[in-house]
């Protein structure tokens, strides 16, 4: 029987491990935490379950992927209405958009630019200069669109200037990249492969999106995965005959041997691991990549509800947060009654004065900034909680392929050692890519415990077209 440890207890390493136990492998998972799910998870504030940002599921994942998920959600598998708002110079419109929001909500300016964008586009000749973020949007979108919204929008979020981000970042993160898209998306049955009866729907778990995740744990667990959680992982040796686990936890250390490690950990953490000499050059490559930090704030409010929005997007630069949302809404549930929880997502990196401040300063700002867009916090705060997840997106700056590519063909060449997920691969990517993630490195074990490595390089090339749904 082939054994694998699986590192990181996400929803790209909870599908491997079950993936793999059905398949008849002995399977290992290790998660520092006390809990599963990573940034996927949910907490209870206030007996609201919410969520670590805003998380949904949508029509356009892999078919098996969404069984995989109604198989461990059962009846709490909900399809439910898009119902959040953006405001665009100083005026809310739906989102995702309408056609009848941008007509009769937008700005005149905001319609006349965008209008205008677009016949210029036609007769426009395709700009042969460097290419970057903003080269790459601004040539798809026009001015408008980018000065408005995504070029505001992307400084909060990346904490750098548009410019000086790789053009990969917009084609993994902009999902409708051309005028033409976007209108595309705002007809009949134009949102991507769901279809005309998929518009302006989500899937969500009844109580909250962690529940993914736990259900995932127990078909684990019934699975016979040996689950273990609250434990380090201080070293991989990945030896010729088999490979080798140290781990520390309650002070005790033990060694777990397995025919290959499946690593979704951030993969700058995963080099720092493995025992062995290292050429400068590879661990340089891993200290140059950036992560975006994320400080998410918890307002639970003594009413039933804020607003009948599910989450608010924020481009301008006036306000220090992208995006709030009440998860009470994204839900069919309207319990408890006279409690409702808003999560402020706030981007920053690590050490810096969002990353820092204090729960209280925290409320103060969000309450003032959200009292000047027309929003006032009327109720009493109940309680204040603060979310701190250093790795919450990798931070493509141009040039960063070059490093990454030289720590990935390194990390490929170490026998008995696979990464992949969100973190493993620097990538990217919506829950349900890195659950297909999972699902391929199961289908890559051979019966041996060997990889079929050229299996894995073909499922790469699929994920490399994987583009965020926002």
């Amino acid at each position: 029987m082939a054994e694998v440890v699986v590192l990181g207890a996400g929803p790209a390493g909870l599908a491997a491990a079950l993936e793999l136990a059905e398949a008849g492998v002995k399977v290992t998972l290790l998660e520092q935490q006390k809990f599963v799910g990573g940034n996927a998870s949910s907490f209870e504030m206030g007996g609201v379950n919410v969520d670590y940002g805003s998380h949904r599921l949508h029509p356009a994942s892999d078919p098996e992927i969404l069984n995989r998920i109604k198989q461990v959600l059962g009846e709490d598998f909900l399809t439910r209405p898009r119902h959040g708002r953006i405001q665009l110079m100083g005026r809310w419109i739906h989102f995702p958009l309408r056609p009848a929001d941008l007509a009769l909500r937008a700005h005149p300016k905001f319609s006349f630019g965008v209008a205008i964008d677009l016949v210029k586009k036609l007769f426009k000749s395709p700009n042969e200069a460097d290419e970057n973020f903003a080269t790459i949007l601004y040539q798809g979108l026009g001015k408008t669109i980018c000065k408005e919204f995504y070029f505001p929008y992307a400084k909060k979020i990346w904490g750098v200037d548009p410019v000086e981000l790789s053009p990969i970042q917009a084609k993994k993160r902009v999902s409708a990249g051309s005028i033409g898209k976007m209108l595309k998306r705002l007809l009949p049955g134009g949102t991507g492969s769901g279809g005309a009866n998929t518009k302006g729907i989500f899937y969500y778990p009844r109580y909250g999106f962690g529940q993914i995740c736990n259900g995932l744990l127990k078909a684990c667990i019934d699975a016979g995965v040996d689950v273990r959680l609250g434990v380090e992982v201080t070293k991989l040796r990945l030896e010729s005959n088999q490979r080798v686990v140290e781990i520390l936890k309650g002070g005790n250390k033990e060694e777990i041997t397995a025919d290959q490690i499946y690593s979704t950990i951030p993969v700058t953490k995963a080099v720092q691991l493995i025992d062995t000499e290292t050429p400068d050059s590879v661990l340089e490559a891993a200290n140059s990549l950036e992560f975006r930090a994320m400080t998410l704030v918890y307002l639970q409010l003594d009413q039933d509800q804020f607003t009948e929005y599910d989450a608010h997007y924020f481009p301008g630069a006036d306000i220090p947060f992208t995006r709030m949302s009440e998860t009470k809404n994204y839900s069919d549930r309207s319990d408890p009654k006279g409690s409702t929880v808003l999560c402020i997502e706030m981007p920053c990196f690590v050490d810096d004065e969002l990353w820092t401040m204090s729960g209280q300063d925290l409320a103060r700002l969000i309450g003032d900034s959200l009292a000047n867009v027309g929003l006032p916090i009327q109720s009493s705060i109940q309680d204040i909680q603060v979310k701190r997840i250093p790795y919450a997106y990798p931070l493509y700056r141009k040039g960063y392929e070059k490093n990454f590519e030289l720590l990935d063909q390194w990390l490929e060449r170490q026998e008995g050692l696979l990464s992949f997920g969100r973190q493993g691969l620097y990538a990217h990517d919506n829950t349900h890519h890195a659950m297909y993630m999972a699902k391929s490195a199961a289908n890559c074990l051979n019966s041996d415990g060997s990889i079929d490595t050229a299996v894995w390089r073909k499922s790469r090339k699929v994920f490399e077209s994987h583009v965020v749904e926002d």
